[in-house]
């Protein structure tokens, strides 16, 4: 059912049992949730799909090692667990990661967690080799038998010098631990949204739709697209709009302060150097004012982040120039010989974590864990609850995503009959685990398709299992690569248009794929993209220059690319 074609079933029938707001993971876990167990279902956002807070993560599947020492070990548990789901049921997308940790010090920070725990401790302060090296057995013990991931190894002075010869030889030890890599996180929560829309035809999911009010037991919808107002009846509303759950609620009539969130940048560069001193492995580090930090290989760039800075609305979240400079001095902490500059960034993004509103003195402080605000009764002038979904984090929101589910349930009185603990997403499912069943899967493809082995792998590297739906509708029709992106073809790129939802050019380019991630675009790929879609979508010329315009200016005055 394409765009147009749901408004219109809305228009005419608007009753629905869940409207969900908000299609960040948090919203498209519950979404494919709810649809799995039968429910009808609608999932809106007011921008596209995964691109607000969802859109800023540092690609990690994580359990969270820091946040043992502020006592949330529920969350590390959970985080864990769910982490190793991700690496099973994602495996095309979502794959281990080892991740190095420097230390400077030995025995530094032996009192610290059990005086953050106490609450008598709120400024960071330098960790040692004897303390990371019980969180990291702690942090080994989560996992269990389920050994997803290997346990951690640590390595002597002499041995991390030898293993990485770019590093600070100030170092005492470096510890090598394993985590998740998200290598497309909005790619992951596009391929669960289209698995639960085709597992239910009553579960209908729209981008560039806003909830503009909402009082008794009606709410007003507006498409952004055209204009038009909807108004619908839901017996449930689930608030999952992220740091804009207050302002969602605020639509409504209802005033809350439930987010106090803390902006998050990040920086990727363009540079063989330092990619070749990280190799396969993720640097997580405290810099010299005890920020936690990262570099990480992303293909073949690095991504360096993150901050964590209080703010106040988070449509003004932009990465600084005062954090581009800190990004950039915090390699030489690590890799003192290798010089980073502004000419070495390829890109910027930014977003805002939906931490529960706190109290605590520092951000570092603030829980990463998740809960349900619920808002029903006479003071909220609705007759439908209003479930707000508080914090929460890429790892985690598949559990996030079940708890909200069985509340919904419960409340609608419909029993649970499927569960998404061992269920694969989209390219996943099917997914060759060994090279061998790689090249055997590759091979098959070929023979089917007629396409080159060399073209397969490219496909299936971006798409798993996907590609052969993929594959089979470059084979239609005649196709040719593009001009300014010979890696990818015409066909390929019709492909994501017509059948992943795109509405605007940004849609392909900085979220179906990850051409503008990575540096890749230039003003030519960016026009000739243009022509693609409007050749595809019947676009005016004016439509074709006013997306080209439009995704220009985004990259400039969001992203610090000027093309």
């Amino acid at each position: 059912m394409n765009r147009s074609e749901i408004l219109s079933q809305l228009k005419k029938n608007p009753q629905v049992s869940v409207l969900i707001v908000g299609a960040g993971i948090n919203g498209i876990g519950t979404f494919r949730d709810l649809a799995l167990n039968g429910v009808d279902v609608l999932l809106i956002d007011r921008g596209d799909f995964c691109s607000g807070a969802s859109a800023a993560s540092s690609h990690m599947a994580h359990g969270g090692i820091r946040y043992l020492e502020n006592g949330e070990f529920r969350l590390v548990r959970e985080a864990v667990k769910e982490r190793n789901r991700m690496i099973q049921n994602a495996p095309h997308i979502v794959k281990p990661l080892p991740t190095t940790i420097p230390m400077f010090k030995y025995l530094s920070g032996l009192l610290n967690a059990p005086l953050k725990f106490l609450g008598w401790l709120d400024k960071p302060s330098e960790r040692g080799s004897v303390i990371i090296k019980l969180g990291l057995m702690m942090y080994d013990a989560y996992t269990g038998s389920q050994r997803t991931v290997p346990r951690h190894k640590f390595y002597s002075r002499a041995e991390s010098l030898s293993k990485w010869n770019k590093l600070n030889p100030e170092i005492v030890n470096t510890a090598v631990y394993y985590d998740g890599l998200i290598s497309n996180p909005e790619r992951l929560a596009l391929e669960i949204m289209l698995d639960a829309e085709a597992e239910n035809t009553n579960a209908r999911a729209l981008n560039y739709v806003s909830l503009v009010g909402g009082s008794g037991k009606s709410v007003i919808l507006r498409d952004e697209l055209t204009d038009e107002t909807v108004e619908l009846e839901p017996k449930l509303v689930i608030n999952a709009a992220g740091p804009w759950i207050d302002f969602a609620n605020h639509s409504l009539g209802v005033t809350t302060k439930f987010i106090g969130g803390t902006k998050g940048s990040h920086l990727v560069l363009k540079h063989p150097e330092l990619r070749a001193a990280i190799g396969d492995n993720e640097f997580f580090f405290e810099n010299k004012d005890g920020r936690i930090v990262l570099i990480f290989p992303m293909q073949d760039r690095v991504l360096l982040g993150t901050s964590d800075i209080k703010i106040d609305h988070p449509d003004d979240a932009n990465c600084t120039d005062e954090e581009v400079d800190y990004f950039l001095e915090l390699t030489a902490r690590v890799f003192p010989t290798i010089k980073v500059t502004r000419e070495h960034v390829v890109f910027a993004f930014s977003g805002v974590r939906p931490l529960a509103n706190s109290v605590a003195k520092t951000t570092g402080q603030y829980s990463r864990d998740h809960h349900i605000e619920v808002l029903s009764g006479d003071w909220t002038n609705l007759l439908f609850p209003v479930y707000s979904l508080v914090g929460g984090k890429w790892t985690s929101f598949r559990a996030f995503s079940e708890e909200v589910a069985d509340k919904a349930l419960q409340f609608l009185g419909i029993a649970r009959n499927k569960g998404t603990g061992d269920l694969p997403v989209g390219g996943g499912r099917n997914y060759p685990r060994t090279s061998e069943d790689c090249a055997k899967y590759i091979n098959g493809l070929a023979a089917w398709t007629g396409l080159s082995h060399e073209r397969l792998e490219t496909l299936f590297d971006r798409y798993g299992t996907r590609a052969e739906t993929i594959a089979e509708f470059m084979k239609l029709s005649t196709d040719a690569p593009l001009i300014s992106l010979p890696n990818y073809s015409k066909r390929e790129i019709l492909f994501l248009a017509q059948y992943e939802r795109v509405e605007h050019l940004d849609d392909l380019l900085l979220r179906r794929t990850m051409l503008a991630m990575l540096g890749k675009l230039s003003r030519e790929a960016v026009l000739e993209c243009a022509e693609l879609l409007a050749d595809a979508f019947g676009w005016s010329l004016e439509r074709k220059n006013a997306e080209a315009e439009r995704t220009l200016r985004l990259l400039a005055d969001r992203h610090r690319v000027r093309l």
